[in-house]
């Protein structure tokens, strides 16, 4: 089996400026103004993500796997589950009108939060959320058809690379 072809990827927030990378990069891809790697130069050893300290370097694969097939049962439930999330952030909406102390609307904001955050995750289950996803671009056909964002979606459609049987 293949070895994953990957490149390192520096998260500025996470990086502590402790500079180890530096000396360890056989190619010098770590060593520019920017703060991040140059991929052009990087070979993906992984030298640089085991010598940081501050673990702000991860190898991510230079091509993404392909988007494995969801079986119409489990999208099925992920909608479902979608749909009572959105009617818990209804219910939570109408609780957080009617809070009268700052630790209840305190509570209320981060259910709401939660709500949300697995609502995205639901839908990127669903393959709704994946941009190159055959459902993304039937949702994206069909908002081309409206007058008001036809520009922008045709732009997206353009320059999208999606993750259809015989086109890529």
């Amino acid at each position: 089996m293949d070895k994953v072809k990957c490149h390192a990827y520096r998260n500025t927030k996470l990086c502590t400026k402790d500079c180890l990378c530096l000396f360890v990069c056989p190619t010098g891809a770590t060593n520019n103004e920017t703060g991040q790697i140059d991929f052009s130069k990087c070979i993906g050893c992984g030298v640089c993500a085991l010598s940081c300290p501050s673990r702000a370097i991860t190898m991510i694969p230079n091509e993404m796997p392909k988007i494995q097939p969801k079986d119409k049962n489990v999208v099925d439930q992920l909608f479902i589950n979608t749909n009572n999330k959105i009617k818990e952030i209804r219910i939570l909406k109408y609780l957080l009108t009617k809070a009268t102390n700052e630790e209840e609307k305190k509570l209320i904001k981060a259910l709401l939060h939660s709500n949300r955050v697995i609502i995205e995750d639901l839908m990127r289950e669903a393959e709704f959320m994946i941009p190159q996803s055959k459902k993304s671009y039937a949702l994206l056909k069909l908002l081309s058809k409206d007058g008001q964002v036809k520009d922008k979606v045709n732009r997206l459609l353009d320059n999208i690379k999606f993750n259809i049987e015989n086109k890529k």
